[in-house]
């Protein structure tokens, strides 16, 4: 799993390009306060740093990696005045042509795409799971594609930029999907349909490499597995190992022939993912297979029961439960964020609730 984070300052509360500073003291620190195997490390921009777990076979494994990175990262930030929060927007301060990270790689995409390098200036999260081929990915893929607006409901966590509320529950989702290689994938028949679609992608100028296939759902171009990715960097460590957990189950439940029918076609699928990044949990969805609008909730607990087997089999059914009644009582990210507002009318607010959760988990929302 791949979080992303925004260092910001703790006065200010505005995002703050300090990155490499924080990423500094976290090596220097004698053991990184993370699990072995756990990265932390750079991001495009300066107002960002990542936590990267190794392969986890459990949600004890994960929960442990991510705390601990988690609070790695704060106490690092800390060392030089500095927090770190888990929104997939930044709340105060301009990120806009945000200071890149050095590498030719990162000047390169700003070159050649232009003002759409702010679409980076985002923070999400990344889940892969493990799978035998490119084959199976894409397969994966195409029985996953039903369920990523309900995964994006789930893990809404933006709906404030630059001092304002942007009027949708994830902004990071809508500002991504500026990216002409982002948003919800096709159905892939076959491989060779794939690497056809990702050789026009490149013919088009649309992306430098496969890295930059950014489709919700992709074969990793690195690692043996598919990588889920609609979703903004969840609010507290207990949300991310509830999204990774349904995801794994998901996908285990496809495996097994537990699929959801055929799937949605692109242009309802891409009008769902706007909807789901609009309403977020809170409001409602639209399914993506009839385009009618049902309650939130109801298609997020309808993408539980389709893990159902997976979890099972995994022995994750009752804790996914156990976390999802947690999340359910508090609302999503996003609506926490605007209660943190509404209550004194003050951006403050909302950065201090983020820095508490980022490194207290759901306890410092329940409390």
């Amino acid at each position: 799993m791949e979080e992303e984070f925004f260092v910001v300052d703790p006065e200010t509360r505005r995002a703050a390009p300090l990155a490499p500073a924080v990423l500094e003291a976290a090596a220097l620190s004698r053991d990184g306060g993370t699990e072995a195997g756990t990265a932390l490390c750079a991001e495009m921009t300066r107002f960002q740093v990542e936590a990267a777990s190794p392969v986890c076979r459990t949600g004890d494994e994960l929960d442990r990696c991510l705390a601990r990175a988690r609070t790695a990262l704060a106490e690092a930030a800390a060392e030089h005045g500095l927090a770190v929060t888990a929104t997939g927007t930044a709340v105060l301060g301009d990120v806009g042509c945000a200071p890149l990270t050095s590498g030719a790689r990162y000047r390169r995409i700003a070159e050649e795409f232009g003002a759409l390098r702010d679409a980076h200036a985002v923070c999400g999260c990344h889940v892969h799971i493990g799978v035998p081929t490119v084959a199976a990915a894409l397969e994966a893929g195409n029985r996953l594609r039903r369920r990523l607006p309900a995964l994006l409901a789930l893990t809404a966590n933006s709906p404030f930029l630059r001092g304002r509320d942007t009027g949708h529950a994830s902004w990071r989702a809508v500002t991504w999907s500026r990216l002409p290689s982002a948003g919800p994938p096709p159905r892939f028949a076959r491989t060779s349909d794939y690497d056809r679609a990702v050789a026009e992608l490149a013919e088009a100028g649309a992306i430098l490499d496969r890295r930059m296939v950014y489709w919700d759902v992709r074969p990793s171009p690195h690692l043996p597995t598919v990588e889920i990715r609609p979703c903004d960097v969840a609010a507290t460590a207990e949300e991310a190992v509830l999204t990774a957990l349904v995801v794994r189950g998901l996908v285990a439940a496809g495996a097994e022939g537990a699929g959801d029918g055929p799937g949605p076609d692109d242009r309802m699928l891409r009008l769902a993912m706007w909807r789901a990044a609009r309403d977020g949990l809170e409001g409602a969805l639209l399914d993506p297979a009839t385009g009618v609008a049902v309650p939130a909730r109801a298609e997020v607990e309808a993408m539980l029961a389709a893990a159902e087997s997976g979890l099972a089999a995994a022995g994750d059914r009752a804790r996914v439960a156990a976390l999802y009644r947690r999340v359910a009582a508090v609302g999503s990210g996003a609506h926490r964020q605007r209660v943190a507002y509404n209550r004194r009318g003050r951006m403050s607010d909302v950065v201090d609730l983020l820095i508490r959760q980022t490194r207290h988990g759901l306890a410092a929302a329940e409390g």
